[in-house]
């Protein structure tokens, strides 16, 4: 039987602003990145998400991203020094792996969030600062890696267990990377497309780009964002997907 992971991107609410329904995805979801405050999220939101996630035994892992709230880390910053990288990244982690600790709970992956992941596809110096940063902290977490792209090599080179990513409602551009944001069209939002869509992605291990270009790509997590409107219906019709495929559902393994 196949076996694939089911990753969202949660604790993002911050004070008293709520973002998504953190409860109902972790229900859906075998692990969860969890926004560590700097575009998303806070302490009592971090410790709040970690007691859900390991209430139902899902895995959580750091989310760090660029210190910009008021842009929601979705805004890139070209050229920005390794070592700053390597900082915030390592910053954020120790950041989650202490408040896990309240819950006696562990940290068990990484993942980079929006911007900075997007310029890591692009810029080697910001994918090996990303890796560099969380080897520093642990070298057994697992760097979670958008399929083909710089990160994995990054993740090569650091020597860190990957797991690659490949993204249910967001579209693809013929190279690989993600349709940008700023377009119509990227991200995805019909329920029973995106279903279909993931049960043929972990069936032939291929995403298929806006022009149709088939680009064959190694899937060990599908990421459903927290934040898409009808999330919760969407990552349900997945996994229900899923199952009728007879794909099961798990946290990924620590493995390269």
């Amino acid at each position: 039987m196949k076996t694939v992971d089911l990753n969202s991107d949660l604790g993002e609410s911050f004070g008293a602003w709520q973002m998504g329904n953190d409860a109902a995805m972790i229900d859906v979801a075998s692990s969860v990145n969890v926004a560590c405050g700097f575009h998303g999220g806070d302490y009592d939101v971090m410790r709040q998400t970690v007691e859900l996630a390991k209430a139902r035994g899902v895995s959580i892992g750091a989310h760090p991203g660029y210190r910009d709230i008021h842009g929601f880390g979705r805004r890139p910053f070209y050229g920005m020094p390794a070592r700053e990288i390597e900082n915030l990244v390592a910053y954020q982690i120790g950041a989650l792996q202490g408040v896990a600790a309240l819950s006696n709970y562990k940290v068990t992956h990484v993942k980079a969030h929006g911007a900075l992941s997007n310029v890591a596809c692009e810029e080697d110096s910001t994918a090996r600062a990303i890796a560099a940063g969380i080897k520093a902290v642990d070298p057994n977490l697992v760097f979670v890696v958008l399929a083909n792209s710089k990160l994995v090599q990054a993740g090569e080179a650091a020597n860190l267990s990957m797991a690659h990513e490949v993204f249910a409602d967001r579209a693809y551009e013929d190279n690989g990377n993600l349709v940008s944001r700023k377009k119509p069209g990227s991200v995805l939002h019909d329920p029973k497309q995106i279903a279909e869509r993931v049960v043929r992605m972990v069936q032939d291990g291929a995403v298929v780009s806006v022009t149709g270009k088939v680009i064959k790509m190694r899937t060990d997590t599908i990421c459903i964002h927290g934040d898409t409107p009808g999330a919760v219906d969407i990552a349900r019709g997945v996994r229900q997907a899923l199952k009728e495929a007879g794909i099961d559902v798990a946290p990924f393994k620590k493995a390269s």
